[in-house]
């Protein structure tokens, strides 16, 4: 949860009303000629960098980031584009989960078997027993796949050209009266 200041629920000061008393900078205070920064500190720490990685791993987006740094989005994509090692650790991370789910979903519309235990109970006494399961492939995510995968051939909209890309030529049918017909 971020924590916000003001009335505007910012970070934003309030805006100064008619009436209200005009702040003087302190000139003992001024450096001149320095790089002195204004405003708050940068709250951003090197070590962020391999706690955005391990939350991207488990699935984390840039909203959860936010939330678990207290900051907002805006202030996490500026940490990803001033800082190479935190904006590097989101990207290796944030591809690793995607090919994860990638696997999980190839895995999902091809099938597969794998390594499983029951646990019966006969005459009194606990049984295990090691077994294989088998989940067939399913349809939807072989649609999926396929769709995204090879859109020209899987997508649901065919495009209907005529030659050379052109539109497909209307035929024009024209109805023609009996020719007894007297209101013609």
């Amino acid at each position: 949860m971020s924590k916000k200041t003001g009335s505007q629920g910012k970070g934003r000061s309030k805006p100064r009303q008619k009436g209200d008393p005009q702040v003087q900078a302190d000139p003992s205070t001024e450096s001149v000629g320095s790089q002195e920064r204004t405003g708050r500190p940068p709250k951003y720490k090197s070590e962020f960098a391999a706690q955005a990685q391990k939350l991207c791993l488990l699935g984390a987006t840039d909203k959860d980031l936010a939330e678990f740094f207290e900051v907002t989005d805006r202030t996490i994509n500026r940490w990803r584009i001033q800082h190479k090692d935190f904006c590097r650790s989101l990207k290796l991370a944030k591809d690793e989960a995607d090919a994860r789910v990638e696997r999980s979903l190839y895995h999902k519309a091809t099938g597969y078997t794998f390594d499983s235990e029951k646990v019966f109970q006969y005459e009194g006494q606990v049984v295990r027993a090691k077994t294989q399961e088998h989940v067939p492939p399913d349809t939807t995510a072989m649609i999926f796949w396929l769709k995204n995968r090879q859109p020209q051939l899987w997508r649901d909209r065919i495009e209907h050209t005529g030659k050379d890309g052109d539109p497909l030529p209307i035929p024009v049918i024209q109805i023609m009266p009996p020719s007894g017909d007297k209101n013609a």
